[in-house]
């Protein structure tokens, strides 16, 4: 079964989605650090779900309501999640700095690409997962429960519950 979808982004509403999303980003990402009582609202705005969280300036998306955030949920500096799919990220999750999330991908013909269109496949991340500093999480992938996923990893493929992983593919290296 292949788990990816096709959308063209230039569509009248996916542009105007991502517009809305951009200008949210921007107040988000304008807040000083003591205005934590400000986040709220924003978050509940952009998001698909949203309860406790703490995001890091600055952060960036393409709808934001494709992401759905579980409890206790913290990304640090400079993170981006490309969600034409949905991204589910379970509770009690950290993300180091610069964690990437791409749900999306595009033709690997030049002709086709140039059409516009893109794939896009759902991103899950369990509770209780770490995401190291710079790992990039593809389109399609799902972390299980407990893991950690080492800094500068790019994860290709599943990733199952309560190991470490790290590389270049990501693979699991030991079992918690």
């Amino acid at each position: 079964m292949n788990p990816f979808i096709e959308i063209n982004p230039l569509e009248p509403e996916l542009k105007a989605a991502r517009k809305r999303a951009k200008q949210l980003c921007h107040q988000l990402n304008a807040l000083r650090a003591d205005q934590t009582k400000a986040r709220k609202p924003i978050y509940q705005e952009l998001f698909g779900q949203v309860s406790s969280a703490y995001i890091e300036p600055n952060f960036f998306c393409d709808y934001g309501t494709n992401i759905f955030l579980g409890e206790q949920f913290y990304a640090n500096h400079n993170c981006v999640i490309l969600d034409c799919a949905e991204v589910r990220i379970g509770d009690r999750v950290m993300f180091a700095p610069s964690v990437q999330i791409y749900a999306t991908n595009h033709p690997l013909d030049p002709v086709e690409r140039a059409t516009g269109k893109e794939f896009c496949a759902a991103v899950t991340i369990g509770d209780d997962c770490w995401i190291g500093g710079g790992a990039i999480i593809l389109a399609g992938v799902t972390i299980g429960k407990g893991s950690v996923i080492g800094a500068g990893s790019v994860v290709t493929k599943d990733i199952p519950e309560g190991v470490v992983a790290a590389g270049n593919p990501c693979r699991v290296i030991r079992t918690i």
